[in-house]
């Protein structure tokens, strides 16, 4: 097998294991809420908080690969996670659970970007659509049976298993990776940003716990806002840091590179809709339709099904319409599936929901192969690390936000109409106010050239010789 295939199908095992963990999870949520006796929407943090430790570690994750091997740190960041894994299976309280899941995401926040990274340092530009390709491919098997192993383990055995499946997952990554991954590293990785580290740390940290925590009552109302407004102070203190410093952490320069700002600024409005609705579904089918674990899987694994059948459409689609086309028409169509679900009811036949998300999954999955694709597509060598943490962040907040905002809507709702219960309609109302927000995401990418990311999209092919020496850089 080439190794153009071979190592995006590695990495893909630690993708794997990751978006099952989150798509079990989301289907597993009420279940969990009920074991625990805690309210569901307080379980958001069950999963914010995982999202929340992949912002705060993940900027390093380039740093930390230059300095050891990517090969090392990948290995070692799968053992973290599946030691995370096993504490959630574990926990007794929302308290261990929160604490597992941040053990998780510290050791997710080395293991993909890290993993992408081997990617971008050893293909050539115009294979980089067919290389992400091939890593998404089994990765999206997750969130095909993801909902479908969460439905069943939690209706028929218990959710701690959702957590424990992740071990033998693990270590057949680990076994992987120690024979086939390639040893890279960069010759002078620089000092590390200590300083960079702890003011983004802080800010992401403070910034995404008092957005999360807003209406749970687990501290007053002033406390949630101190912490919102340290964490915003936090961010601006890095931003105006980051702009003199040599090597920063975070490297906001990237940000005048047109197709990487789009991807970063676009990619995260689009993803905001896309994260809540893992989120948002689960609970609408179980609590508002009165669906099993079980049923609820059964129906939401089908956008995970539309996901594969584009990643084999999506060449050729780049290829013959651009970035500019597929992802500003494609952004209205996605978002518009990202509401779709306010028009369900518990009376909507399951073949219509199986055949909505089908598509939705569909559109979202192209989106997302051409919005990773693009922000690569003029970034050198040099900045490729930096290029790989700051995309990383910038996702998982924007997923982050997507969780907190549909929260927070749910919240709002339930506490204007005075009752503890969540009604139909209330989900109907998030689904559409997070469905405008990637809607948004328009706005960045029809600003685009026409030629944006050409060289990547194959509509201008890259030279014979540029082709042969990026395969070999570290294979």
């Amino acid at each position: 097998m080439p190794p153009r295939i071979l190592i995006p199908l590695i990495i893909a095992c630690a993708l794997f294991m990751e978006n099952l963990d989150s798509t079990v999870l989301s289907t597993s949520l009420p279940a969990i809420a009920r074991d625990l006796g805690e309210d569901p929407i307080t379980l958001k943090l069950a999963v914010t908080s995982y999202l929340l430790s992949l912002a705060i570690f993940i900027p390093a994750s380039g740093w930390v690969a230059d300095r050891f091997g990517a090969r090392l740190v990948f290995r070692l960041a799968i053992v973290i996670f599946v030691s995370g894994s096993v504490a959630c299976g574990l926990a007794s309280g929302i308290e261990g659970l929160v604490i597992g899941r941040i053990v998780q995401g510290a050791g997710g926040a080395m293991m993909v970007p890290v993993g992408r990274l081997v990617i971008l340092r050893s293909v050539a530009k115009a294979e980089l659509v067919g290389s992400l390709a091939w890593l998404t491919i089994p990765a999206l098997i997750g969130p095909i049976f993801g909902p479908l192993i969460g439905g069943f383990l939690t209706t028929y055995l218990s959710w701690r298993y959702i957590f424990w499946i992740n071990v033998p997952i693990g270590l057949i990554g680990i076994g992987l990776a120690t024979k086939f991954l390639p040893h890279i590293s960069a010759p002078e990785p620089g000092r590390f940003d200590s300083r960079g580290f702890v003011l983004s740390g802080l800010g992401l940290s403070l910034t995404m716990f008092g957005a999360s925590s807003l209406g749970l009552g687990y501290w007053p109302l002033p406390v949630n806002l101190v912490m919102l407004g340290s964490g915003i102070a936090f961010v601006v203190w890095y931003c105006f840091y980051a702009r003199t410093a040599e090597r920063p952490l975070v490297d906001l320069n990237l940000l005048r590179i047109p197709t990487f700002r789009a991807a970063i600024v676009g990619g995260s409005l689009f993803r905001v809709g896309v994260g809540a609705t893992p989120f948002l579904l689960p609970l609408m089918l179980q609590f508002g339709f009165g669906l099993s674990a079980f049923q609820s899987g059964m129906l939401t694994f089908a956008s995970g099904v539309g996901s594969v059948v584009m990643k084999f459409a999506a060449q050729p689609i780049l290829r013959a319409l651009g970035f500019r086309t597929i992802l500003t028409i494609n952004a209205v169509i996605s978002a518009c599936f990202v509401a779709a679900p306010a028009s369900f009811s518990a009376a909507t036949p399951w073949f219509i929901i199986t055949i909505v998300l089908l598509a939705g999954g569909f559109f979202r999955s192209l989106e997302f192969t051409a919005i990773n694709a693009l922000g690569y597509a003029d970034i050198d060598q040099e900045r490729m690390s930096r290029a790989t943490s700051f995309s990383s962040v910038a996702q998982q907040l924007s997923i982050s936000w997507g969780v907190s905002m549909g929260a927070f809507t749910l919240e709002a709702l339930r506490a204007a109409h005075g009752t503890h219960a969540l009604h139909p309609t209330d989900f109907s109302i998030a689904f559409i106010a997070v469905g405008l927000v990637s809607l948004c995401s328009v706005l960045m990418f029809w600003r685009l050239s026409h030629d944006a990311g050409a060289e990547v999209s194959g509509r201008v092919r890259a030279e014979p010789d540029q082709i042969a020496l990026a395969r070999q850089r570290g294979i």
